[in-house]
């Protein structure tokens, strides 16, 4: 297997279709392990899609209450202790690691080490019930969204069509989850693709939160696949009032966006959509 560029690779493949063979080259998303380092230590790894890294990095401290703002990150260097990044011409398996690296930087972030990683670990298992994820949620003080916020359903049955236009990796792996960020408008503002549906949502909330946009409070997010817990919780510490998935939410997504205030919207497909939670933000437009 070649690698095309960093987060596409190259493979053959053999096609079967009414008895009839054929082999061709396919294109495959790309998928390696991006490890986080606070002040030279390891904090997480989590398998990504490389590509906007540092942003990952920024929206996977923010949304996990690492950081509560921009002004904390000192620093955000991508590679081992800091290096250039490498050329992505370059397949060498050592310059491969030495991107596989964020290095973060932090100044006043008041957190317990040990027993941060020990909550991603007890997160990823099934020792946690939904009761107890939802008040981990409440305890963190997040605030309500933004309840002025309006959507007109037609702009919203036109955000799956503008979410698949900008998802250039999908249009050649046909692989990737995307996240993307529009205005009420439905104007496009930002989109991310990654083989993990809340990497997508990370690199979407570092992208506003290195851009100074925080909160994102008149602002919708669009998923490509399942609204899971995860997404739902990543969208309310960003102070999104709105997310929209082609696919059906978790009945514990749906369970916190009903008890923090925020409007769900699943199975959006063509002039279709079902709402979870706080339909009164969708609202036609008059005039």
């Amino acid at each position: 297997m070649a690698r095309l560029s960093r987060n596409i690779d190259v493979t053959q493949v053999l096609e079967w279709q009414e008895g009839d063979l054929r082999r061709f080259q396919d294109h495959l998303a790309a998928e390696e392990p991006l490890e986080i380092r606070l002040a030279g230590a390891p904090l997480t790894v989590t398998m990504r899609t490389p590509g906007n890294d540092p942003e990952l990095a920024a929206g996977f401290l923010f949304t996990e209450g690492l950081i509560q703002h921009s002004e904390q990150i000192v620093s955000l260097k991508q590679g081992a202790a800091g290096k250039k990044i490498m050329s992505e011409t370059n397949d060498s398996n050592r310059s491969q690691a030495a991107c596989n690296v964020v290095e973060v930087e932090l100044r006043g972030a008041d957190f317990d080490r040990e027993r941060l990683q020990r909550n991603f670990f007890a997160a990823s298992s099934c020792g946690i019930c939904g009761k107890a994820s939802i008040d981990a949620i409440r305890m963190r003080g997040i605030p309500a969204p933004n309840p002025e916020f309006r959507l007109d359903p037609e702009v919203l049955c036109s955000l799956p069509d503008k979410l698949r236009a900008a998802q250039t990796i999908f249009g050649r792996t046909g692989g990737l989850h995307a996240a993307g960020l529009f205005s009420a408008e439905g104007i496009p503002l930002v989109v991310r693709e990654d083989v993990g549906r809340h990497n997508a949502v990370d690199k979407v909330v570092g992208w506003a939160l290195l851009e100074k946009r925080l909160p994102l409070s008149h602002c919708v997010l669009m998923l490509s696949g399942r609204g899971g817990f995860e997404i739902i919780q990543k969208a309310l510490v960003a102070g999104v009032p709105l997310v929209a998935s082609v696919s059906a939410p978790s009945g514990l997504a749906v369970q916190l966006a009903r008890q923090l205030g925020l409007t769900l919207v699943g199975f959006l497909r063509g002039r279709r959509f079902l709402v979870y939670s706080r339909e009164e933000r969708l609202t036609p437009q008059t005039g």
